[in-house]
């Protein structure tokens, strides 16, 4: 049994990357399930995600571009990853010990400074303590952490497998 490709695992990386937002936006916009400022900040990564695996599927580069774009798509992943972890965190605390729920993320950008909006998207407030759905015991953050852990583990595995030169009759 043959491997796929460098090029088509980048494809397969780019197409798990629309699907994962395709059910953030299904859940968001069928279920009514608000994201929080930290569900915001993983859909960023997991776009970013996608983006350096659509650049390297499109790119199809020699070696050292393979392994550029390998090692991208494995440091956005793990990022994204430890705000999917930031927020089983806050999920996991006691109601007493959780943040104080914040103003939602348009207000935040229109009356805050930018960077103070930013802060918050990256800590998390009371909203991302709040677990609103689950499956099979999971809630969407640690479903996403699941993800992340795919994506990691694909974008290393690019990263130190053989590179064969893409031949075109």
């Amino acid at each position: 049994m043959q491997l796929p490709s460098i090029r088509q695992t980048n494809l397969v990386i780019f197409l798990g990357c629309c699907g994962l937002m395709a059910v953030g936006y299904f859940m968001q916009y069928m279920l009514g399930l608000e994201p929080c400022p930290l569900c915001m900040t993983q859909r960023v990564f997991i776009i970013l995600t996608g983006v350096w695996a659509l650049l390297a599927y499109l790119h199809s580069p020699a070696l050292i571009g393979t392994r550029v774009y390998a090692f991208l798509v494995a440091l956005s992943a793990l990022i994204g990853g430890g705000f999917s972890m930031r927020q089983l965190h806050l999920q996991s605390l006691p109601a007493e010990l959780a943040p104080t729920c914040g103003p939602s993320i348009d207000y935040m950008f229109e009356t805050f400074p930018f960077t103070k909006a930013l802060e918050v998207m990256l800590k998390g407030d009371g909203n991302c303590a709040e677990v609103v759905w689950t499956f099979m015991g999971i809630s969407i953050p640690g479903w996403t952490l699941v993800a992340f852990a795919g994506l990691f583990m694909l974008g290393l595995w690019q990263l130190l497998r053989g590179y064969k030169p893409v031949t075109v009759l």
